[in-house]
């Protein structure tokens, strides 16, 4: 099994190569958030020991979905680093692609909200057997579907039109992803009803549910007070 130094190097590495894919709008990111006057630098409105908080208005919104990309690509990392046992070379393709998606997403994030990120969190994954094929993609599932539920949960508080944008193609991969990874648990199932409704829209979270579900596989905990 791999250390925490070696996968330290793969996560630095992937960070490195996956983000030149987001190099354009990562700049024109930072250069939008650095003069968006609805936006607040302050991340912890309502302080709580050990939880920080997303903060407020766009930079609040962004720093939500920066903690669930951080959550994923720790997720996916470990999948890659410690495969599950026998896992078929064409699964192994899939998931290192959807890997490769988490730190370009998280990276991104990152890169744009500069000095007003969130800090790194710490995952803990004590909960998932990592070498289990059936852990894995049970929790790949569980970390697929929150993440599109919580943007489509909180895009309703996007002020700035070119964030949402960003958003809404973020989002598509996540749903792409949720799809893929629902096909390999049951073949054919590409989309079940815990995740599209009746009247074929996707199904939201509030954010104070998706982070009550990150949670539980953070040891740094998240809350977003503006955003009840």
């Amino acid at each position: 099994m791999k250390t925490e130094t070696d996968l330290t190097n793969v996560n630095v590495n992937m960070a490195r190569r996956s983000f030149l894919r987001y190099a354009g709008v990562g700049v024109a990111g930072v250069g939008l958030l650095s003069v968006a006057s609805s936006c607040h630098k302050d991340h912890n409105l309502v302080p709580t020991a050990g939880v920080t908080d997303v903060g407020s208005g766009d930079y609040g919104v962004l720093n939500f979905a920066y903690a669930l990309e951080q959550l994923e690509a720790a997720f996916y990392l470990q999948v890659i680093a410690t495969p599950y046992s026998n896992m078929p070379s064409v699964e192994l393709a899939f998931l290192t692609d959807i890997r490769d998606h988490e730190v370009c997403h998280r990276e991104f994030f990152k890169a744009a909200l500069g000095t007003n990120a969130i800090i790194g969190l710490t995952p803990d994954f004590s909960k998932i057997d990592f070498t289990s094929r059936a852990a894995v993609l049970g929790a790949a599932k569980v970390f697929e579907d929150l993440g599109v539920t919580a943007y489509d949960g909180i895009a309703y508080y996007i002020q700035n039109a070119t964030y949402l944008a960003i958003a809404g193609g973020i989002v598509s991969v996540e749903a792409r992803h949720a799809a893929l990874i629902g096909n390999l648990l049951t073949e054919g199932n590409f989309v079940s009803s815990d995740q599209v409704d009746a009247n074929g829209l996707n199904i939201s979270n509030k954010p104070s549910a998706v982070l009550a579900g990150a949670n539980a596989y953070l040891k740094t905990k998240v809350s977003a007070t503006s955003f009840s």
